[in-house]
């Protein structure tokens, strides 16, 4: 005979009881509208900042171009041919590249030298010569034109490329040491140690060890220098006489004609072509910017 299993009795579920509403307390709606204000702001930035790279897309493929942030009526690539001539866009971003390009190799190659020292050896004159470098960084540019404009007649600098080059890397040399320096303390000076160890000199430990390591900060030094005299018009324009060397910058002006008339569409075709250098910079560099430093595994051990 099969014992008989005893059933287990089943304990009643006693039922939830239903959660009270969710009221908003003054604070949370304060928060609420504190967000919606906030996101309000951030689209306004933003449209700012998009609807004149909108304008100059979209113009640049008009033929019918205006002020107006319009689609248009027909894509059309006329306004290209127009501006795509030696006279009007090739040598003026050739000079822009000989002028930017030289300037910024030799800011970087300055900051380097100006910043090692000051990173790696304690002095008392470390820090009285960063507060100059700070104060150089807040003097505009036109308060310093008149002099630099009489130097250059007098030392036969003007009207010439490599004067221009030697002032584009001066006037961005404060703020790249600052930047060069920071991102110089971050590497160990251990590394180093260990080069000098292998019989490296100082300059050997910079180029060879330091300089690489921090390929972040070279990165934001070169965009941030190149970016800064691409855009530069006041010191082309005023060290520059002769119209073949004058850079895209100073060129762009001759869009706007003697009556107030401007063909729009040359005009945003002219800057897609201008803006396409820095772009290209900023995806080369995009990579190494983002890359880190990465120097914990290397002092280990």
């Amino acid at each position: 005979m099969t014992p008989v299993t005893p059933v287990t009795p089943v304990t009643p579920v006693t039922p939830v009881a239903p959660l009270p509403p969710r009221t908003r307390t003054p604070a949370s709606r304060r928060a609420v509208r504190h967000r919606l204000a906030a996101d309000a702001g951030l689209l306004v930035v933003a449209a700012a900042f998009v609807l004149p790279l909108a304008w100059v897309v979209l113009s640049s493929l008009d033929a019918q171009a205006d002020l107006r942030v319009k689609l248009p009526d027909g894509l059309t690539f006329d306004n290209f041919d127009a501006v795509l001539t030696p006279d009007i866009t090739f040598t003026p971003l050739l000079n822009s590249l000989l002028l930017c390009g030289g300037g910024t190799a030799l800011t970087v190659a300055c900051a380097a030298l100006a910043a090692y020292p000051l990173s790696r050896f304690r002095s008392r004159l470390n820090r009285p010569f960063l507060l100059t470098i700070l104060f150089a960084t807040s003097l505009p540019i036109t308060a310093i034109m008149v002099p630099v404009y009489a130097l250059f007649v007098q030392v036969n600098l003007i009207d010439t490329m490599q004067g221009t080059i030697f002032f584009f890397a001066a006037s961005q040399l404060p703020f790249a040491i600052w930047l060069m320096k920071n991102f110089m303390d971050g590497v160990p000076k251990e590394l180093e140690e260990a080069a000098w160890t292998d019989g490296a000199s100082s300059f050997q430990s910079l180029v060879r060890v330091v300089l690489p390591l921090m390929g972040p900060g070279v990165a934001v030094v070169t965009v941030f220098s190149f970016v800064m005299m691409w855009g530069n018009f006041f010191v082309p324009f005023m060290l520059l006489l002769t119209p073949d060397q004058m850079p895209a910058a100073v060129s762009i002006n001759e869009f706007f004609g003697n009556r107030g008339t401007v063909v729009y569409g040359q005009l945003a075709a002219f800057s897609v072509i201008y803006s396409t250098p820095v772009i290209l910079l900023y995806v080369g560099v995009a990579r190494r910017l983002g890359g880190g430093f990465a120097l914990g595994g290397a002092v280990k051990g």
